[in-house]
């Protein structure tokens, strides 16, 4: 999908519809001022998780003292990336996967430092689900001894929705890997892309939603 430099989004739709984790804060837009009610201008106010779609976790969301959003190295969401797929085969079979249940070469080795992540595991953002894949915490060490720097995958989380000691959330704070969530990545062939992920400048916030999309190389 997508011919050279054509730009391909890979967020959903923002709106009330689109699903949140049972007692998160659901997308809501309450309007102040309204041009079909007469008034000068459209103005609204948006009330939401910053956990909210395709969003950016800062590494506060999940461990002690961790940095916040503001303070993310930026460079960390734009610049070349590689998407990679989990087996057809596996999906449904497994709830986390390995380097094993990836669909790549034998020996692959990531070309970038950013590695995005399709499951297929969670095809529709406004159904909430709890069938959707999750890393095993050994893949985040094997990440990031390859020299990768940022994880996305088209998951609420690179934790199964079920976990509470978040052990693969875990993984990647001690190695400091960033984490992005809630991509849509239905139909992104595999391969090199060029990635464009920016987190709002959020002071003190534990994440942060992006508008994320995808250049093919």
């Amino acid at each position: 999908m997508g011919a050279h430099g054509e730009i391909i989004d890979i967020s959903p739709r923002i709106s009330a519809r689109l699903a949140v984790f049972p007692g998160d804060v659901s997308p809501t837009r309450e309007v102040a001022f309204d041009l079909k009610r007469g008034d000068a201008i459209t103005l609204s106010a948006l009330r939401t998780t910053v956990h909210v779609g395709s969003h950016a976790d800062a590494p506060s969301h999940y461990g002690l003292d961790g940095r916040t959003m503001e303070q993310q190295p930026l460079h960390l969401y734009w610049g070349l990336c590689e998407v990679v797929r989990v087996r057809a085969d596996r999906i449904g079979v497994i709830k986390r996967f390995g380097l094993a249940d990836l669909d790549v070469a034998d020996q692959w080795v990531p070309s970038t430092s950013r590695v995005l992540i399709a499951t297929g595991s969670y095809p529709n953002a406004e159904e909430w689900s709890t069938n959707f894949l999750a890393l095993e915490p050994a893949l985040v060490d094997w990440f990031a001894d390859a020299g990768v720097r940022l994880v996305g995958v088209d998951t609420p989380s690179v934790d199964t929705a079920e976990s509470k000691d978040l052990p693969s959330h875990a993984r990647f704070f001690a190695r400091d890997v960033a984490i992005l969530e809630g991509l849509v990545l239905t139909g992104v062939d595999a391969g090199s892309y060029e990635l464009c992920a920016l987190p709002l400048k959020l002071e003190g916030f534990d994440g942060s939603p992006i508008r994320a999309a995808l250049r093919r190389e």
